[in-house]
């Protein structure tokens, strides 16, 4: 007997955790990972030149500050950061968002340091 699929919710996810800037993986796609976080306040300035980096707001607003201009986005909003594209995460009220990136991409990018982190399994 084979077990049914089961969607995963993504309210659900949400609700089991409340760290900041802790990414939480919830699927896999191919070679990809589907993540979670809530943020709040300014990360680090960072790029990730081998991959794109997708955003997608849930809930709150996330302002993703580029050199070139900043690029704001609310619920239902996302946006593709290209590859080499540096850029800074920045939530002035507490946001949820889902990410997509290829499997093992650090969430500093380039820049490395003590915000640095893994995804953790949800």
């Amino acid at each position: 007997m084979t077990d049914s699929p089961v969607p995963v919710n993504i309210a659900d996810k949400l609700s089991q955790f409340t760290d900041l800037w802790s990414q939480k993986k919830i699927a896999d796609v191919n070679d990809y990972e589907v993540k979670l976080a809530k943020l709040k306040g300014e990360f680090v300035w960072h790029t990730h030149e081998d991959t794109d980096e997708l955003f997608l707001v849930i809930s709150g607003r996330l302002t993703l500050q580029l050199r070139d201009g900043d690029v704001v986005l609310g619920p239902g909003e996302l946006y593709v950061v290209p590859r080499g594209v540096e850029h800074c995460p920045v939530a002035d009220e507490e946001t949820a968002i889902l990410l997509l990136e290829p499997t093992g991409t650090l969430n500093t990018g380039d820049a490395g340091g003590p915000r640095s982190k893994a995804p953790e399994a949800l």
